[in-house]
């Protein structure tokens, strides 16, 4: 048996990611999901957030994801999402930049409309802060 499982990241402008990985691990909308090789088929919504891939010889890959659908079979995990970012390519003082603007808006609460706007503006920059913490992690070890 395999000890590894093909991965495809895949936003709307381009693939993201492809190859074998040992573990994927991601947020889903029920919680944390770990898949290993010939996990059981699963489909989801995957939360606005990390996502981290375990190579074959255990080298760590960070991303972010916006949110998006997993789709799991046993020989083939499937990210498909807008918005995906190595997260060494994201810019962390422009999401401290967001998530103050974000905080700005919800101060103002003007209507229902504006305040749904900046609450989804601030859990992007929120996951995004959160995936720049991952990779930090990544990198002290």
């Amino acid at each position: 048996m395999s000890n590894t499982i093909r991965c495809d990241i895949v936003s709307a402008q381009e693939e993201i990611f492809s190859g074998q990985v040992a573990l994927f691990v991601a947020t889903g909308t029920s919680g944390e999901l770990g898949i290993y090789p010939h996990h059981a088929p699963l489909m989801t919504t995957l939360k606005p957030g990390p996502l981290k891939v375990v190579l074959p010889d255990n080298e760590e890959a960070i991303f972010f994801v916006g949110g998006g659908i997993l789709e799991v079979m046993p020989h083939l995990i499937t990210v498909l999402t807008d918005t995906a970012i190595r997260a060494d390519h994201l810019d962390e003082a422009a999401a401290l930049r967001a998530k103050e603007e974000a905080e700005r808006q919800l101060a103002d609460r003007k209507g229902e409309m504006e305040i749904a706007q900046a609450m989804a503006k601030m859990a992007e920059a929120m996951a995004k802060l959160h995936a720049i913490e991952e990779l930090r992690k990544k990198l002290k070890t």
